[in-house]
């Protein structure tokens, strides 16, 4: 694919908004903190796609006018000593990018990531210091058929999932001339000063946050690390999904029980996905293996979390197991694992991993970052994974003024075991994954992941 950039433009708010240090909470400071993007397709109708220019200048106008209220967005992070940051409200800006390509929307298939994704997203350059990296980078990529691409790249130091949804939605409301639904809420002392209560003794233990389990007769992961990996979008009917969700139950006497409850969508599919890994990568019986849960926790606090709350609320927690008990007990084993992990998500759990992560001298090996290029950092590739859930997420449907996007999905990922869930866009009940594997593992899993819904 050919990319050609025209433009490079820093975006600032459009009126002055208030300057400087924003602290951050352990949650915005561990696990990753690199950014993470996303991609919408849109095919405008001709009025909008006889007029490029029309839709460059409504997504800038507007963004401008957008980080007036979300102006963390328009500053820089920078390092002040432990692995740890802070929020420089500076309106250094957004850059936002504008390019062609003699490419068609046809030519994008069912617009599965691929490598040609790179050229579609902004790169960020992680060689720059912290405190020169934009927090938000846009790119607007115009096709030869009319249609166009519009991708985001968001620091996770910033914002979860949740909060990008947020920016990204009232942006839209904003390019429409709507007004903001939901101002966020910026201060975040709401999560930061929470502290376990004087003298507790909760001693609840978070070990399993510091020491993934690595191979058996390994002592570290780095060839591991070097392996080649692969992408794979991976569809489950909503047939599937509930044939899948009877499989979990049976045995889960949870109709006649007043504590016991059905396992949910997520931990059903993710339990099977578990499970279909540890098959393919051949591990042994005695294999520990780990599966990292994303948690948010915006209404576990008491009292929860503002709304509109603007910053990281989700952590993951880590759900274990060996090897041989996932691969030779039902589904409902995993499934379970995963809803201990869950489960054990209440607001005094919550108040000890931050106390966890506060007292730590240094949180660099918490932190993705510094996994880029090196052997360091935390790592959840073989034999373990992570399986995200935007299933209840509001992803689809962002419309500009020229429609919804006709795809929207994650931007390229190629760290062995991440994987992402994401409900149709149809909203016909069926699930997508989205998974990076080691290339020598993918086929078997996809056997697996078909197969052994029976």
């Amino acid at each position: 694919m050919v990319v050609k950039i025209k433009g490079c433009y820093v975006l600032k708010p459009s009126t002055p908004t208030l300057q400087g240090t924003l602290a951050l909470s352990e949650w915005d400071q561990v696990g990753t903190i690199t950014h993470v993007p996303t991609i919408y397709f849109y095919k405008p109708d001709q009025t909008f796609a006889a007029q490029p220019d029309t839709i460059a200048n409504i997504l800038k106008d507007s963004l401008s006018r957008a980080l007036v209220p979300f102006y963390p967005l328009a500053g820089r992070l920078r390092w002040i000593g432990g692995g740890r940051l802070e929020l420089h409200c500076n309106d250094m800006g957004v850059p936002f990018i504008e390019a062609e390509s003699d490419s068609k929307l046809d030519d994008f298939g069912d617009f599965s990531p691929s490598p040609e994704y790179d050229y579609l997203i902004p790169t960020v350059d992680y060689t720059i210091p912290i405190h020169e990296l934009p927090i938000l980078l846009v790119q607007l990529t115009r096709f030869k058929c009319g249609g166009l691409s519009l991708s985001l790249t968001i620091s996770h130091a910033v914002v979860d999932g949740q909060s990008a949804l947020h920016f990204i939605s009232e942006w839209a409301r904003l390019a429409k001339g709507e007004p903001i639904g939901v101002m966020p809420f910026l201060d975040r002392k709401a999560f930061q000063d929470r502290t376990l209560p004087a003298g507790s003794t909760l001693g609840l233990d978070h070990s399993e946050l510091d020491h993934p389990p690595l191979l058996l007769g390994q002592s570290d992961n780095i060839e591991e690390r070097k392996k080649k990996t692969t992408v794979a979008m991976l569809k489950l009917t909503k047939q599937q999904v509930e044939k899948l969700k009877r499989m979990a139950n049976e045995g889960n006497d949870y109709k006649n029980s007043g504590t016991k409850r059905s396992y949910t969508r997520y931990e059903t599919v993710a339990g099977h996905i578990w499970r279909c890994a540890s098959k393919a990568r051949v591990h042994r019986n005695e294999q520990p293996t780990a599966m990292g849960v994303c948690v948010d926790s915006r209404s576990r606090m008491q009292p929860p979390l503002p709304q509109g709350y603007f910053g990281n609320a989700t952590f993951d927690v880590i759900a274990t197991s060996l090897a041989g008990d996932l691969v030779s007990k039902p589904l409902g084993y995993a499934s379970s694992r995963i809803k201990e992990a869950i489960e054990k998500v209440t607001n005094d759990y919550v108040l000890s991993a931050i106390d966890h992560f506060r007292n730590q001298p240094d949180l660099t090996r918490f932190q993705d970052l510094h996994a880029l290029g090196s052997d360091q950092g935390p790592f959840y590739g073989n034999p373990n994974l992570g399986v995200v859930s935007w299933l209840t997420l509001p992803i689809y449907g962002l419309d500009f003024g020229w429609g919804k996007e006709i795809y929207m999905g994650p931007g390229p990922h190629d760290f062995d075991g991440d994987s992402l869930l994401l409900p149709s866009p149809d909203g016909d009940g069926s699930i997508v994954l989205a998974l990076c594997l080691q290339v020598a593992h993918m086929d078997a899993f996809k056997k697996h992941f078909y197969e052994d819904i029976i």
